[in-house]
């Protein structure tokens, strides 16, 4: 079985992840999508980071991923893993033209939607709908969790990539209580060479949102659950 690192330099899903840095570099130019320019580092930082909690995404699991931006840690997923499928949600334009290309290019099952989570999150075509809701990079998990669960459906799962976790974990045990969902792994990973550490955060969901939530009106950030 090949490591999640043979899986990104190598084989016909190293060509996909070298196709993918390409498109990136283009529209980095232009836009703000990333930090990370280098090739070595995007690999570990963006590619290899984005596989750590795969394991987490069920077989077949319909996903969204809220704050797409430059697709991590969607597209890396779906290029090592056929049987995710994602609806994007990016509120950028510009992002969202980057993420369409990319989707087309590389062959994906993924659809790119320009909207707001907390906007998203209360029509009927979208809440509730998911087996997984995941982020990256979005926001502190007691805000993302108010973005992210109510996309869940009972029984799905809210996945969120964190730096050091520990004190978020905590500060969200009222989120995750009022939203319905259940903390249920924190594990943390090393990145190669020394870059760092990942949490990949999965709380399972117990039962329905109550309507009230999201909230809207930035209620999410400026007063968090």
């Amino acid at each position: 079985m090949q490591s999640d690192w043979q899986l990104v330099t190598e084989g016909e899903t190293g060509e996909k992840f070298a196709a993918f840095y390409a498109l990136l570099t283009e529209y980095n130019a232009k836009f703000n999508l990333t930090r990370i320019v280098g090739e070595q580092d995007c690999r570990i930082k963006h590619f290899y980071d984005s596989l750590l909690g795969a394991r987490y995404f069920p077989e077949g699991a319909h996903c969204a991923e809220v704050g797409s931006g430059g697709g991590f840690p969607s597209i890396p997923l779906m290029i090592v893993r056929g049987d995710l499928d994602f609806v994007l949600i990016e509120s950028v334009g510009k992002k969202c033209g980057f993420l369409e290309r990319a989707v087309q290019e590389l062959g994906l099952r993924a659809e790119v939607i320009n909207g707001r989570a907390e906007d998203l999150a209360r029509s009927p075509a979208y809440r509730e709908r998911f087996d997984v809701c995941c982020a990256r990079a979005v926001a502190r998990l007691n805000t993302l969790a108010e973005y992210c669960v109510p996309f869940v459906r009972p029984g799905g799962r809210f996945i969120a990539y964190k730096g050091e976790a520990a004190e978020e974990i905590a500060e969200a045990e009222n989120a995750f209580r009022t939203l319905g969902v259940r903390l249920s792994a924190a594990e943390k990973r090393e990145l190669p060479e020394n870059a760092g550490s990942r949490t990949i955060v999965v709380a399972e969901k117990l039962h329905k949102t109550p309507a009230a939530y999201p909230r809207g009106k930035g209620k999410e950030r400026s007063r968090p659950l």
